[in-house]
């Protein structure tokens, strides 16, 4: 496998969208940070949202030039897609593509809708991604310290000037990202990567770790409090051992009886069981499966979403979770 193309500073130079206009159509975890940083890096951005959304007064508040999406879109040079996956097909086809200027870069934070269909950009359009690893509120903080996170890019069609890869990588550098790393990939790459690992590890996998080992002490007699701090509370001290020294580091860090009882489990959990419950979660991704599943289900209403919040509202992990994190008043804080 060829090594990716990684840009980082000079190599990702702002001035492809010096002068021009940038539309960040959505003001949420992404769009608020991406337009922050854009302006903050001394690039035009105007905001667009939904007429009388709290996100355009926010945006309005926060001296932008906030209005309409159809109306953003007209200005765009760069125009920013920040809308969350399910709400952008819609977006697309009623206020966007129709005001798209000729030969405009329209930009994905997520290649969701690209990767899978749900949005076919005009032919004249240039389309790329920049995705930053990591939310909104992390890209804002880490640009506000002269540092910043890595991000992948792509481009899936260049306009007719050839000026969309240049954009996307400027984009990457006035969100402070080439400061850390601009990692070249595709949409699929980007799509299909950040739902497996979100799904089999990040939030899916680990919460079913933490559900049933939390379950299981507790069966066993333990007290729920107990077995919240062992089985969630304490993750975020290896995760962030982990985060900052990888999986090395993490076990140098921790002693010798918790390295040697991880060697145990992980042999112990892992086999061929498994592995085939991760490529089963890979191929529901990669086949589009799971997107149509999760439009669909958006598009009826959210039933089976709304059906496993209330259920998993509901676990006695969450009764636990409570008391220990009163335990910890600056908890509320974080």
């Amino acid at each position: 496998m060829s090594q990716p193309v990684i840009l980082r500073g000079a190599q990702a130079p702002i001035e492809p969208l010096v002068g021009k206009t940038i539309a960040v159509l959505g003001y949420g975890n992404q769009g608020r940070a991406h337009a922050l940083n854009l302006r903050d890096s001394g690039l035009r951005v105007v905001v667009g949202g939904r007429a009388g959304s709290q996100k355009v007064e926010l945006a309005s508040r926060e001296g932008f030039e906030a209005m309409e999406l159809s109306e953003a879109a007209r200005l765009a040079d760069l125009a920013i897609i920040a809308l969350p996956d399910q709400a952008q097909p819609t977006a697309w086809a009623k206020w966007i593509e129709d005001a798209l200027p000729t030969g405009a870069v329209v930009g994905f934070v997520h290649g969701f809708a690209i990767r899978f269909g749900f949005i076919t950009p005009r032919a004249d359009l240039g389309v790329v991604l920049v995705a930053p690893k990591g939310p909104g509120a992390t890209v804002r903080a880490r640009y506000e310290e002269g540092l910043g996170i890595p991000a992948l890019f792509a481009v899936e069609r260049e306009n007719a000037a050839g000026c969309a890869r240049a954009m996307a990588i400027a984009w990457g550098a006035g969100i402070g990202c080439a400061r850390s790393g601009l990692i070249e990939a595709s949409f699929a790459a980007e799509a299909e990567s950040d739902l497996f690992g979100e799904q089999a590890v990040l939030c899916g996998g680990l919460m079913a770790l933490v559900h049933e080992s939390f379950a299981l002490l507790v069966e066993a007699g333990y007290s729920p409090e107990v077995a919240y701090i062992e089985c969630c509370h304490e993750v975020k001290q290896v995760a962030d051992l982990m985060y900052a020294r990888g999986p090395e580091g993490m076990r140098r860090a921790i002693s010798d009886t918790a390295e040697f009882g991880a060697f145990v489990a992980e042999n112990a959990l892992v086999d061929e069981h498994l592995r085939a419950k991760l490529r089963a979660l890979l191929t529901d991704v990669r086949s589009g499966a799971f997107a149509e599943r999760f439009m669909r289900d958006h598009d009826a209403g959210h039933p089976e979403f709304r059906a496993w919040r209330k259920a998993s509202s509901g676990h006695p992990i969450e009764a636990a979770s409570a008391t220990v994190r009163g335990l910890m008043p600056w908890l509320r804080d974080a």
